[in-house]
């Protein structure tokens, strides 16, 4: 009798890990964003970011040596959603903030950010119900 009890708890716990095994939930199938961050030589910063519908940002923090910096971003296979970068110089203070919009175009931007302060910049890339990739790079202006 004692060996038959036994056996339907062991036989139940065994099913019930096989069957999880198989049916488990994933994350990869909601939305989600991807933003990379890459240091090039110089102190030039850029990466790539993916999204299949969702929201994120990352803030980076970078050293600019000068007074602005030059900045290229581009947005490719982008059905919908945002993307936004702000760069804020040593003091706080917002030098760029652009924002392309999938779908539409334009779907690059490139330029020079306004005149800030020499020092630690801070850098946010933020993604919105962003579908499609991308990438970004700045490097210290003129």
């Amino acid at each position: 009798m004692k060996n038959s009890n036994f056996k339907l708890p062991t036989i139940l716990i065994a099913m019930t890990l096989f069957i999880g095994t198989f049916t488990s939930c994933s994350d990869d199938d909601g939305p989600t964003v991807n933003i990379t961050v890459n240091e090039g030589p110089s102190g030039d910063i850029g990466g790539d970011f993916t999204g299949n519908g969702g929201n994120g940002s990352r803030i980076i923090n970078w050293t600019n040596n000068l007074t602005t910096a030059d900045y290229n971003a581009d947005i490719t296979a982008t059905v919908s959603g945002k993307f936004q970068i702000i760069v804020a110089d040593a003091n706080g203070a917002i030098v760029l903030d652009r924002t392309l919009n999938g779908g539409t175009e334009p779907d690059s931007i490139d330029g020079v950010t306004g005149a800030g302060k020499p020092g630690n910049w801070t850098v946010t890339i933020t993604l919105t119900s962003f579908n499609g990739d991308g990438s970004y790079s700045l490097s210290e202006g003129d």
